[in-house]
């Protein structure tokens, strides 16, 4: 099984900061992860990382087979499906639904003198009617609510058939309802043998999806526990990287953590 991502001693300073700290990881093809931390743990510059839109300060970085440092990242980036916060404050509002996920297909944000054919079309149309929001194709963006837009920032992130997928919270901002929409969309793409290997980054157990099969803790730039979901997410290695006593439990196939009572 190919290593689709691999990171070797990995540390990122920035003004001085340590924001990630001597950082080894390897996902290989057919994993899905989930990363849990705090904030300030180094989730998204993790990410960042893993997404070729940073380099190391120390340590290897090998994404698709490729080191950074040696590729040209234009050319891995559109391997890459990435969706985040950060990310969606540069599509336009007034541009159409379907023009968002089109426009993926040159990795930019708002439409201009860029030719599709029919096949972008009919992808980008497939994606939006896989996610559930086709109907929505002619609106514009910025009249969306958060899950919907939750949902076609998805799509979008999809639309250059990647080989890897990033996903930067996304669930922040939804209510309950949107928040369990998206993580049975989220299921349904883990358990699709077609889909890319996905890495979801959350502070929350409750928002990891059902068929994710290995999880990732970040506390202060450090691994704290990585491998199979069920030998990390424990009370132990929990509780070490919130620094607060916490209980988690597993109902059916979801995930669930509390605060320990006192006893």
């Amino acid at each position: 099984m190919a290593d689709v991502l691999d990171l070797d001693s990995v540390s990122v300073v920035r003004d001085g900061t340590r924001l990630l700290d001597d950082v080894s990881w390897t996902v290989r093809e057919g994993e899905r992860w989930v990363v849990l931390g705090p904030n300030g743990a180094g989730k998204t510059t993790l990410l960042q990382i893993a997404a070729a839109r940073m380099h190391p300060t120390t340590g290897r970085a090998t994404i698709l087979e490729e080191r950074l440092g040696a590729v040209d990242v234009f050319e891995l980036r559109p391997r890459i499906g990435l969706s985040s916060a950060a990310f969606a404050e540069f599509l336009p509002d007034h541009e159409k639904v379907g023009d968002v996920v089109l426009t993926a297909a040159y990795a930019v944000a708002g439409r201009w003198h860029e030719e599709y054919d029919a096949l972008d079309h009919r992808r980008g149309g497939d994606l939006l009617a896989a996610f559930g929001v086709a109907h929505l194709a002619q609106r514009t963006y910025g009249t969306l609510s958060e899950g919907e837009r939750k949902r076609v920032q998805l799509a979008r992130s999809l639309m250059t058939d990647p080989e890897l997928l990033l996903l930067d919270e996304p669930a922040a901002g939804l209510d309950l309802g949107g928040r369990e929409t998206l993580v049975a969309d989220l299921a349904e793409l883990a358990g699709d043998p077609r889909s890319p290997v996905l890495v979801l980054v959350t502070h929350h157990v409750e928002e990891i999806p059902p068929g994710f099969t290995h999880g990732l803790l970040l506390r202060r730039g450090s691994v704290v526990a990585s491998g199979p979901v069920e030998r990390v997410l424990t009370d132990e290695a929990l509780s070490a990287t919130f620094d607060l006593p916490l209980h988690v439990q597993r109902l059916g196939n979801r995930w669930a953590a509390q605060k320990r009572l006192e006893e």
